[in-house]
């Protein structure tokens, strides 16, 4: 005879059911009704026309002596993860900026790895803040060079690169922007614009005390009229991508661990006990099922697509031109997956990509896994997860909601212990800054497809939000490798590459400076 009748295991659910908390239902996967099929048109913004031929003249004189700098950025280990030369390389970067003139520098202490700020005062009607990263990812052991920290020039199937850990993410276009600075300071004795730097050592760790870098001067910079991160963002193609935000994110640990709700407390035990004993690992499985539907793929956390904006018609139109060069093929072939989910192509494809949070798991822990067999009921199982956030959804939201879910599914006793969390950023595509940074990839032959933002995330809303800022990041110039092996920067390309090498980079830096300050004489 069963121990328990249906009719008494009804009643018992329904007793459980009206304790626990009550739990909603689940928001529906948002459809977004474009309502325009016009597209964007990078091309139509005028390139920028300025030539300053002195300046060009003097970074080709000065070429090997910027090669020079770039390898001496990179020369100099800076893994922030391992805090290995970080305080050196402050130095240097503060350093570096004295020496080109900046009037005002300063080391900025904060509760774990130094900033730098750095103030030029031109005398100019506009004001650029530039973003710099001084810290890098550890190094792997199978390189091709024997020491990731020698700055070497390596010839390549592209040219001559420069192969070292920083070389493209991002110690090297960041010295080329400098290089520029120095050959417009060389040639007429003062910039077309002021300048501000700030640079962080801690954007591989996520950026956690970014805030108290720019704390001193919060209010001077919150009055510049744009911020720019230098970066390598071309292909060997010379094709560029251009993004005007990136997702915001949250990225956490979940966590079942044995205690009074069930489950061994104090550490594992044998696997046969499970016919009476509750498993946490089986308890973390299931609450992390209980966050989407079976297939992974829609988020069932009540409320969580709620605050997600539908794309703006301006959105709208750079999505539209998106689409019109849109491979789903060569984007599915390079990644080694087979097919996107659902079948999705084209703007669909894209629009999910850009407007949808996710949630994934990142890894995944618990008892024994090396070899043969080990029976036992492990104490505690651990997940890392992280959820991609798109405009509208900001991160103590989705944590409120994840945890209120859990409570509410009878998962209460999971911990959540968030790790970390940022709001997404965007800039308008009409913002100044983004139509002169337009206008000198037009120069020089890279017109760009634009998007909204990524898909990934970085903690940009420093500009956007703190400091209420147009922000671009990109530029010409092509990298591989960042936080791999063999990570490299195009330093002079081979014949039939179109990518730009060094020289190329550092009067496109010379363009845009200038090409902001014709925008305050229009």
């Amino acid at each position: 005879m069963p121990i328990r009748t249906h009719a008494a295991a009804a009643a018992l659910v329904a007793c459980l059911a009206a304790a626990a908390p009550q739990a909603r239902e689940p928001s529906p996967r948002p459809e977004y009704a474009l309502t325009t099929q016009a597209a964007f048109d990078a091309g139509s913004v005028p390139a920028y026309a300025g030539d300053h031929g002195e300046v060009y003249a003097r970074i080709d004189a000065d070429l090997d002596a910027h090669v020079a700098h770039l390898q001496r950025w990179v020369r100099q280990r800076s893994i922030s993860a391992q805090d290995d030369g970080i305080d050196a390389m402050a130095q240097l970067v503060a350093d570096d900026l004295r020496a080109l003139g900046f009037q005002e520098v300063r080391l900025v202490e904060t509760p774990g790895h130094p900033g730098v700020l750095g103030y030029y005062d031109a005398g100019a009607p506009r004001t650029l803040v530039v973003y710099m990263m001084y810290d890098v990812q550890p190094v792997e052991p199978n390189w091709r060079i024997d020491d990731p920290f020698a700055g070497e020039l390596v010839e390549h199937a592209l040219g001559t690169v420069l192969m070292a850990r920083g070389a493209t993410n991002q110690k090297g276009p960041q010295r080329a922007f400098l290089n520029a600075v120095d050959a417009i300071i060389a040639t007429h004795g003062t910039l077309p614009v002021n300048l501000y730097v700030v640079a962080e050592g801690e954007e591989e760790l996520g950026s956690p005390n970014f805030g108290e870098v720019l704390a001193p001067w919060v209010d001077r910079l919150r009055e510049a009229d744009g911020a720019f991160f230098p970066m390598n963002i071309q292909a060997p193609t010379g094709d560029v991508a251009l993004n005007l935000g990136v997702k915001g994110i949250v990225y956490f640990e979940l966590e079942a661990r044995g205690g009074d709700w069930g489950g061994p407390a104090r550490s594992e035990i044998h696997g046969s006990l499970k016919a009476l004993v509750d498993a946490p690992a089986l308890r973390l499985v299931q609450a992390i099922a209980s966050l989407t539907t079976p297939d992974g793929n829609t988020v069932l956390v009540p409320g969580y697509y709620d605050a997600v904006r539908a794309p703006t018609p301006d959105e709208q139109r750079l999505i539209n031109a998106l689409a019109e060069t849109a491979d789903d093929g060569a984007a599915q072939a390079a990644l080694g997956v087979s097919r996107w989910i659902d079948g999705l192509a084209g703007r669909e494809a894209i629009v999910r990509n850009l407007y949808d949070p996710t949630l994934n798991i990142n890894g995944i822990w618990s008892g024994y896994t090396g070899e043969g067999m080990k029976t036992i009921l492990p104490h505690v199982a651990t997940a890392k997860l992280d959820s991609r956030l798109p405009p509208g959804l900001e991160p103590e939201d989705a944590y409120r909601m994840i945890r209120a879910h859990l409570d509410a599914q009878g998962f209460g006793e999971i911990a959540l212990r968030p790790l970390a969390g940022y709001p997404a950023a965007a800039t308008p595509v009409d913002a100044p800054l983004v139509q002169a940074a337009l206008g000198v990839f037009n120069k020089y032959g890279a017109q760009p497809r634009v998007a909204p933002w990524l898909g990934g995330s970085a903690p940009f809303y420093q500009f956007t939000r703190t400091l209420g800022l147009p922000f671009v990041f990109g530029g010409l110039g092509h990298g591989s490798g960042a936080h791999g092996p063999d990570e490299y920067m195009l330093i002079r390309p081979a014949e039939g590459v179109a990518a730009a090498g060094l020289a190329e980079i550092e009067r496109s830096y010379v363009d845009l400076l200038h090409a902001l300050a014709a925008d305050a004489a229009q």
